[in-house]
């Protein structure tokens, strides 16, 4: 039985569950793609792009070398929160150290939540679909033995042609989950990296601008 059959064939709860599954596999894909494509970019150009800084001058040309390195926008906005007007709010309020620390730790909060944008679809889809296949299964083939107590013969031919086809619900379901729980762990991995390499570049920052003020 080809797919085009078996949509067909299926009552409403079984193409619910297999527009659901398609749902759930084309944003899975789509937000696979734009986040291997993004954080390959990041992982390349934040360690660039500090490096740059460190090797520059003064700090106006350090901030122009890592606004044309930073194509993602993951350290420029670290320097352009150092350059904020504080002035006249309760934020200006403290020491300059103090003052330092929040902004910059604000504008890295920002660009990890940009990064980790997709976690939690990819965690849903991949917690969620083998269950909704499962249930894709369990309606077929219930719907198939009550077809055949209707007839008033079951054997065991008569059986396996629906089970089997009720079964291709838990292997889509699978087929959906499995890529999404991969790239969970992967660009979850790859997050953790970058935050690790701004946590340092924004420490050593801070010493930086810190130490100018003594």
């Amino acid at each position: 039985m080809n797919l085009l059959t078996f949509w067909y064939q299926g009552d409403g709860v079984i193409r619910f569950v297999a527009v659901a599954l398609l749902a759930m596999s084309v944003s899975t894909w789509v937000v696979i793609l734009w986040k291997f494509s993004l954080l390959r970019r990041v992982k390349h150009d934040v360690p660039q792009s500090t490096a740059a800084f460190w090797q520059a001058a003064q700090f106006e040309e350090a901030h122009a070398r890592v606004a044309h390195l930073d194509r993602d926008q993951s350290v420029t906005p670290l320097l352009d929160a150092t350059l904020l007007p504080l002035g006249g709010t309760l934020a200006a309020s403290g020491e300059r150290q103090h003052q330092l620390t929040r902004v910059l730790r604000n504008s890295m909060q920002d660009t990890l939540n940009r990064l980790q944008w997709g976690q939690l679809l990819l965690a849903t889809v991949g917690a969620i679909s083998p269950f909704v296949g499962l249930l894709g299964t369990v309606w077929g083939i219930f719907n198939a033995l009550s077809g055949m107590a209707e007839v008033g013969q079951i054997t065991l031919d008569r059986v396996a042609g629906p089970v089997g086809e009720a079964l291709v619900m838990t292997a889509a379901g699978l087929a959906v989950a499995i890529p999404a729980v991969l790239a969970y762990n992967v660009f979850g991995r790859t997050v953790a990296y970058i935050e690790i390499e701004l946590e340092g570049f924004v420490q050593d920052l801070l010493n930086l601008l810190t130490g100018r003020q003594h």
